[in-house]
C-alpha cells in the first residue's frame, strides 16, 4: 500500500482527493493538513510514501516548506493549476519530484503517485511545452561552458523521463535492455552536470531539449 499525505488549503480539494484515491486498491490518503507549518508534524507522524503538495497556501505554501525541509521530505508532487509558472520553477528546484493538475483524472493521479513512488520523475509532456515557453519568455540559460550535448537517443530518454517513466519502462518503449538504459541516464546526469533526474528534467527544460 502507497501511503499518502495531502497538504492542501482547500477542504473541497483535499475531500474530492481523497475519494478518488479511495477509490484504488493501493494507495490511501493516510494524513491530511491544510498549509505547510501543520504539515510537518503530520509528516513525521505519518511517514508517509509520497506527498502531495500544493503550490500556494497561506501560513507556509508548499514551495516554503520544500525549501525548509529540503532533503527531508517523501518525494514530493506538487498540486498546481496552469498560472502556476513561477511557482513550479521554485518548486523543481527546492526538490520537487513532478507536478499534476488538481483536475486531475483519477487515472493520471494514481498512476502519477505510483511512479513517484517508485523513485520516477512527473513532468508530463502536456505541461512541459507550457513551463519550458514561460521559461524562455524569462530568459531562461543556454547550455553553461563545457556542458556536452545530449546526442538524439538521450534527448528521447530524457523526454521519457520527463513523462514520469522509470529505466525499466524506457527500456520496454524503445528496446535497449534496462542496464543499457540506465548508461544512457548517467551519461545525461553528467552532461547536463547534475545530480538527479529531477534536475535532468530541469535542465532539460531550461535548455530546450524538452
Amino acid at each position: 500500500m502507497i501511503r499518502v499525505v495531502l497538504v492542501d488549503d482547500q477542504m473541497l480539494v483535499r475531500s474530492g482527493i481523497r475519494g478518488l484515491l479511495d477509490l484504488t486498491p493501493d494507495i490511501r490518503v493516510v494524513a491530511e493538513a491544510a498549509d505547510g507549518a501543520a504539515a510537518v508534524a503530520v509528516l513525521a507522524a505519518a511517514m508517509p510514501d509520497v506527498l502531495l503538495l500544493d503550490v500556494r497556501m497561506p501560513n507556509g505554501s508548499g514551495i516554503e516548506l520544500l525549501r525548509a525541509q529540503q532533503g527531508k521530505l517523501p518525494p514530493t508532487i506538487l498540486l498546481t493549476t496552469f498560472d502556476d509558472d513561477d511557482a513550479l520553477f521554485d518548486g523543481m528546484r527546492a526538490g520537487a519530484s513532478g507536478f499534476l493538475l488538481k483536475d486531475i483524472s483519477l487515472e493520471r493521479l494514481a498512476d502519477g503517485i505510483r511512479s513517484v513512488a517508485a523513485g520516477a520523475t512527473l513532468f508530463r509532456p502536456a505541461l512541459t511545452e507550457r513551463t519550458r515557453a514561460a521559461y524562455e519568455q524569462r530568459g531562461g540559460s543556454r547550455a553553461p561552458p563545457g556542458c556536452e550535448r545530449l546526442t538524439g537517443r538521450e534527448t528521447e530518454i530524457l523526454a521519457l523521463m520527463a513523462a514520469g517513466f522509470n529505466n525499466g519502462e524506457i527500456a520496454a518503449a524503445l528496446g535497449p535492455s534496462e542496464g543499457t538504459i540506465k548508461n544512457h541516464v548517467s551519461s545525461i546526469l553528467s552532461k547536463l552536470v547534475v545530480r538527479d533526474r529531477v534536475r535532468a528534467v530541469l535542465r532539460g527544460l531550461e535548455l530546450g531539449y524538452i
